[in-house]
């Protein structure tokens, strides 16, 4: 086992399976000769040449567009939006298209296609580059959302959404592309839909995602030394999700946090937290659920007011210790 990026996991899956597929291509801007917006891509146009590597226009629908289109005839795209932001112009081909196409046909049509994006805060690049939007696509039916958070699942997962015969939109977190973890060399897959307990506890559960998951466990370190044991669990995916294993670890704490970086209000944790209300769980329920999200505002581009905007270790510190009576 080596150690290597969560950039270089992406980079290495994309690779393995370019190598074994003909039909599996990458396009979106910049991607070619200058690696992509953040490096993702460097190096695989020298391998497999402008073709399987393509640079597009600056236009998010016409690369969407194009993926849709190609999919439907056979071939496998990778697409790289460069920002998660700029997905808002790829909704048209992505919601009303990708998403409703094999439904449509009954079932007779296939839309293998991936949606690479960076998404996320903490880079400096200010409101129209920096924000969370993974809800507005889990809301539709017929797309597939993941957010790894190591460079381990990120390689994982990615390898079963290039296998899936449907839409999959695949966030990763600028923050994490420079994070490294033990990644085997040879392929592996992760299954969508299931969960990962990152640490065992027993007195609050936290469920986080993406860039949360290193702050939740960061944070349960430190309420340790306090006598406060919690349990992290990262859903990886958001549809489908693990209900399963987020249900029995409340079940088993009695207690729970839920957190991410997006926008609080209309966030992929209300859903999570009205699940948990809904399920067996709720029994179980030793205190309210807590939710922790970022601030109803854009994204501030000054550095203090940007970290401030989402949520930090020691919020979910303070959070936990609430749902504790201990704060």
């Amino acid at each position: 086992m080596r150690e290597i990026t969560y950039l270089e996991a992406i980079r290495e899956a994309m690779s393995q399976e370019m190598r074994q597929n003909e039909d599996v291509f990458i396009l979106g801007e910049d991607i070619g000769v200058y690696g992509g917006a953040f490096g993702v891509t460097r190096g695989m146009i020298e391998e497999f040449g402008p073709e399987r590597v393509r640079n597009t226009p600056i236009s998010e629908a016409a690369i969407a567009g194009a993926a849709v289109g190609s999919a439907l005839t056979g071939m496998r795209p990778i697409l790289e939006l460069q920002f998660s932001d700029f997905i808002t112009i790829a909704m048209d081909q992505l919601v009303n298209q990708a998403a409703k196409i094999r439904y449509m046909y009954g079932g007779k049509g296939k839309i293998p296609m991936v949606v690479r994006t960076p998404s996320g805060s903490g880079t400096g690049a200010a409101a129209q580059h920096s924000q969370s939007l993974e809800a507005w696509v889990a809301h539709i039916p017929g797309l597939k959302v993941i957010q790894p958070s190591t460079a381990y699942d990120a390689k994982g997962l990615l390898k079963s959404a290039m296998d899936d015969n449907n839409p999959v939109i695949f966030y990763e977190h600028k923050l994490l592309y420079r994070t490294v973890a033990d990644v085997p060399e040879e392929p592996y897959r992760i299954p969508l839909g299931q969960a990962d307990v990152k640490r065992e506890g027993t007195d609050v559960t936290v469920v986080a995602t993406a860039v949360m998951v290193h702050r939740a466990l960061e944070a349960a370190e430190e309420l340790a030394k306090e006598g406060i044991s919690v349990e992290v669990v990262d859903p990886r995916t958001l549809v489908p999700l693990d209900t399963e294993t987020i249900i029995n670890s409340v079940k088993k704490t009695g207690r729970v946090v839920v957190v991410h970086e997006a926008v609080k209000r209309g966030g992929y944790g209300g859903e999570i937290a009205s699940m948990i209300a809904e399920s067996e769980a709720f029994d179980y329920l030793d205190a309210p659920i807590k939710r922790l999200g970022g601030a109803i505002s854009p994204v501030p581009y000054n550095p203090e007011l940007e970290k401030a905007h989402a949520p930090q270790v020691k919020d979910i510190i303070l959070a936990t210790k609430q749902t504790m009576n201990k704060a």
